[in-house]
């Protein structure tokens, strides 16, 4: 079977020509303009007088249409509801506006060409695709494994009837497979002739079918295939299991709520459930659920659900609550004084593996274990931080140690500045809190160091005129500590350096000198003191007072034991 299609504004369609047992066939669509051909639209004689157009009446009967006489228009003679709606074209061919099911009858040309008289027949055949495709009486429900009516599907006002298919999720569904059933009517309009088909879907569902779609559709000769908008279906079947959850999913704390979900496959799902919590039986109503806030390590254990009218469907599921602890000493300020002891102590409760770091203002200790604080320095003050960890849990806790003391200075010095025309002193101080460096003279101040550590060193630059000794002050609130140095003239170090550098013969022979005295001076005093010591052996008399004589001789033992001295040097 060919199809012919021609569109246009004046002739929207021409059937398909046929020759069925010697009799042409034309197809034209519904409503539109059909052209049916004279002699399958072959050449006219040459010597054609007339053309004519006539029918088969509903009756049997024949009836005209219209002729056209050579060179001149074509006359509609018909006097029905054709003399309005039928038109010849140059080639003799015969057009019908507005084609219904009533002109589905036999044309017939005849053509007239000198003596001979042709007729050529034409059956005429109308198509018209569905007005319209839809789903209706859709079932409310569907009660699995039980065959029933689930929706009906009609394509209406066609010719041909129509045929309708079913799908599930876009599979045809057949009427000869298991659980589907699938009835058929067509309904004739008695005033129009056009069919309007009915399919009827008997299904039994299953568990998977409450989340299928429904369709249906059905392709016609004349017109793209046309489908349904899909429906779905709420499926219903008793509970045969039931599982229990919980939430969260993953580790669970001390302090965590927790949530028991109790979920049944049956639908509708069941309301009512009982929850076995720790040897208790708790009866929930409208809810699938049971929250168990704050829990301890004591909520470790296994946990029940069940249906509350068949509580022989159960199910179960472990809970473990983890812990992880730290009891730390100290876990504040703490205020000590430098060569005190510290104890530090770190108490762990934890239901696993755990791993302990100590860091000391955010830099690692070299120790995992407590610090150790015997002999506290000004160096151990810090923020202390303990890390616990146990898998993904951790516990962080800290201390701030600070150790005071009056301060002290641990280096005064001196050095001579590389221009040689000043000095500059230093003085490094330890204490807590920080001590405040002052001088004894006036000088211009070079820098202070950053306070770390207990300890701070500051240095000034003085260009000292004569000998002098600067004393360098450290002072916080529990104390003072003072220290000096002596500081040379600078200028009279110069005239020295310069005195050594031209008068080194000169020097040699004051020492010689010196030394030569120092030895006369030994022999004098030693030669004196024999002659004392005779004189008094001599002019011991009876009655004097020996306290003077005996102070009379300490004095004299002084000055020749200060004369030995100087004899020494």
């Amino acid at each position: 079977m060919n199809l012919l299609s021609i569109s246009g504004v004046a002739v929207l369609l021409v059937g398909i020509v046929h020759h069925v047992s010697g009799l042409e066939t034309v197809f034209g669509v519904y409503g539109k303009t059909l052209e049916v051909p004279c002699n399958s639209g072959g050449a006219k004689p040459e010597k054609l007088l007339v053309s004519k157009w006539k029918y088969n009446t509903d009756d049997g009967l024949p009836g005209d249409l219209m002729f056209k006489k050579r060179n001149e228009e074509a006359t509609v003679i018909a006097k029905d509801h054709y003399k309005d709606r039928v038109s010849m074209g140059d080639n003799s061919s015969l057009f019908i506006a507005a084609v219904t099911l009533r002109d589905q009858k036999i044309f017939t040309c005849m053509e007239v060409a000198g003596e001979a008289i042709d007729e050529y027949p034409v059956n005429v055949v109308i198509y018209k695709a569905p007005a319209d495709l839809a789903i209706s009486e859709k079932a409310e429900e569907l009660e699995i494994g039980k065959l029933g009516k689930i929706a009906v599907c009609k394509a209406v006002d066609a010719n041909p009837a129509a045929n309708i298919t079913w799908y599930k999720n876009d599979k045809i569904l057949s009427g000869e497979g298991k659980g589907v059933v699938i009835d058929v009517s067509v309904q004739v309009d008695p005033d129009t002739g056009l069919s309007s088909t009915t399919s009827t879907l008997k299904y039994s569902a299953e568990k998977e079918d409450a989340d299928a779609r429904f369709t249906c559709s059905t392709q016609h000769l004349t017109a793209e295939q046309l489908v349904s908008s899909p429906v779905t279906f709420t499926v219903t079947y008793p509970t045969e299991q039931v599982s229990l959850s919980v939430l969260p999913e993953g580790l669970l704390l001390e302090g965590d709520s927790v949530t028991l979900k109790c979920v049944a496959d049956g639908n509708p799902a069941p309301t009512t459930f009982n929850f076995y919590i720790k040897g208790e039986i708790m009866n929930v109503v409208d809810s699938d659920s049971f929250t168990m806030m704050n829990i301890t390590r004591e909520a470790t254990g296994e946990y029940k659900c069940s249906l509350a009218e068949k509580p022989s469907l159960e199910a179960s599921a472990n809970i473990t609550v983890s812990y992880l602890n730290m009891d730390p000493s100290p876990s504040d300020r703490v205020v000590k004084k430098a060569g005190e002891s510290l104890a530090v102590t770190l108490n762990v409760e934890a239901s696993g593996k755990y791993e302990v770091s100590w860091t000391k203002d955010n830099g690692f200790l070299k120790t995992d274990s407590e610090p150790v604080f015997k002999n506290l320095t000004y160096a151990d003050s810090g923020r202390y931080e303990c890390q616990v960890t146990m898998g993904s849990l951790h516990r962080n806790n800290s201390f701030q140690l600070v150790v005071e003391g009056s301060p002290v200075i641990g280096r005064l010095d001196k050095r001579r500045g590389k221009d040689s025309k000043h000095e500059v002193l230093i003085c490094e101080a330890e204490g807590y809190p920080k001590p405040t460096v002052t001088w004894s003279v006036n000088g211009t101040s070079l820098d202070e160091s950053t306070f770390a550590n207990g300890k701070v060193t500051h240095k000034i630059t003085v260009v000292p005129t004569a000998n002098l000794t600067v004393y360098c002050t450290v002072t916080n609130i529990l104390g003072q500590y003072v220290r000096g140095i002596n500081v040379s003239s600078l200028f009279e170090e110069v005239r020295m350096d310069k005195q050594d550098q031209s008068e080194d013969g000169d020097q040699t022979k004051l020492v010689v000198g010196v030394v030569v005295g120092l030895l006369l001076a030994t022999v004098i005093i030693g030669a004196a003191l024999v002659y004392m010591k005779k004189s008094k052996q001599g002019s011991w008399k009876t009655g004097e007072l020996e306290n003077g004589s005996s102070e009379e001789e300490k004095k004299l033992e002084e000055k020749v034991e200060e004369g030995s001295q100087k004899a020494d040097m």
